[in-house]
């Protein structure tokens, strides 16, 4: 039995402290894109060098994120946990000296992405859903959403300011002071997180190898890994490229840090509905309409004289369904296959995410190169959406645990 519905106030240490970790790990991972524009310059690279970092940063994150959630089986969160906030340090601090697009790929690339993956919304997310009782997950995956929504809009303008004090070398190097901070939320995590996760669940015994392939089956589970893509593609680019976007428009970088932030805001209204509604929605139709708003968001942006209000605006849009789609999405990988197979099986959807986010990224940056400018990325972000709100629609909420027993049977 899940030992919070024994004493329902025992999960609020690991929801606290889980959400203080989120609001560091998504905070600081967001505020990347202001350094795209002074770390460029300062090593005499296209915008495209530090982009395809950032992209291979995304890639990393979401291979190591399938790696990170088998670790959680075998050796529990906490040490996920403290080895990916080490990565994240590490990597940080390594990218403020790197000097070549070798050592920016291998440092604000490989290492950042996987030390995002061991202290993300993959492993997060789970434990909270595992310490709450069963009708409060909704919720509490809203509210730990929305915790990262928070660090977005409290630490990017933030991370401008650290720049324009200190200068983009200085900053880099207080963000990697503040991913170490990170290891001090996780010590009352660890008090009651690793307890939840050693709780037996209900289903019996299943290898990994076994726990793909009968997922990978199951039609709803792959429109919903193959329509993950698309979100990641929207949020990468915009989080990475959008300061750049802002200021080629003609606005200062300050309106790029405060369009950044703006998203966050919005998101933690966005988030947290999101979580309260998908334990009372259809979680399918949410995830079609959210991808649908997206789409016509975006179209209405290009459409739109270049204004203030026209960013700030589109910036609130498109905040509000930022993470939205994640409360979801996690909760349908719950349903589908039960919370103890989740931190995988959630890191297999997460990893198209973050496909999504290479493309985005990448292509962002290439484009940009080759044309001068972001519109074709912009309009393959509009057919995307779009795309993906049909892929949504056919999507069954039901339990499908039943093939897991199969499969550990054979």
């Amino acid at each position: 039995m899940n030992q919070s519905t024994q004493y329902p106030n025992r999960y609020m240490p690991v929801l606290i402290s889980a959400c203080l970790l989120l609001m560091l790990s998504f905070g600081l991972r967001s505020g990347f894109g202001l350094f795209l524009q002074p770390m460029s310059e300062a090593n005499g690279w296209g915008r495209d060098v530090l982009a395809l970092a950032l992209a291979i940063q995304n890639l990393s994150w979401g291979l190591s994120a399938v790696i990170a959630g088998g670790f959680v089986n075998r050796f529990g969160t906490t040490k996920v946990l403290l080895g990916g906030i080490a990565l994240y340090g590490l990597g940080t601090l390594g990218m403020a000296s790197s000097t070549t697009a070798l050592s920016a790929n291998l440092t604000a690339g490989v290492i950042v992405g996987a030390g995002i993956a061991g202290t993300s919304f993959g492993i997060v997310l789970p434990a909270i859903a595992r310490a709450v009782p069963a009708e409060k997950q909704g919720w509490a995956l809203g509210i730990g959403t929305a915790a990262g929504s928070v660090g977005q809009f409290l630490i990017v303008p933030a991370a401008q300011v650290f720049i324009d004090w200190l200068g983009w070398l200085g900053a880099l190097q207080l963000m990697s002071m503040l991913g170490f901070g990170m290891a001090v939320f996780v010590i009352p995590l660890a008090r009651y997180g690793n307890e939840a996760s050693e709780s037996p669940g209900d289903s019996p015994a299943i290898s990994l190898w076994q726990l793909t392939r009968k997922a990978l089956a199951v039609r709803s589970y792959v429109l919903l890994l193959i329509g993950f893509y698309v979100c990641g593609y929207h949020l990468a680019f915009i989080t990475v490229h959008m300061p750049g976007y802002v200021v080629d428009l003609g606005f200062s970088p300050q309106v790029g840090a405060w369009s950044i932030g703006t998203i966050g805001l919005c998101n933690i209204f966005g988030a947290y509905y999101s979580g309260v509604a998908s334990g009372k929605r259809p979680k399918h139709r949410m995830l079609s309409a959210i991808y649908l708003t997206r789409a016509l968001a975006i179209l209405l942006f290009l459409l739109l004289p270049p204004s203030l209000f026209s960013v700030l605006g589109f910036s609130a849009a498109m905040g509000f369904l930022w993470l939205s789609t994640i409360p979801p999405t996690s909760g349908l990988v719950a349903q589908f296959f039960g919370v103890q197979n989740m931190p995988y099986l959630y890191g297999l959807v997460f990893l198209s995410h973050q496909l999504g986010s290479f493309s985005g990224v990448w292509l962002g940056g290439y484009l940009y190169e080759t044309t001068g400018h972001y519109d074709g990325i912009w309009l393959s972000g509009v057919a995307l959406g779009l795309l993906a709100a049909l892929l949504h629609w056919p999507i069954k909420e039901q339990s499908y645990e039943t093939n897991l027993r199969a499969a550990s049977a054979t």
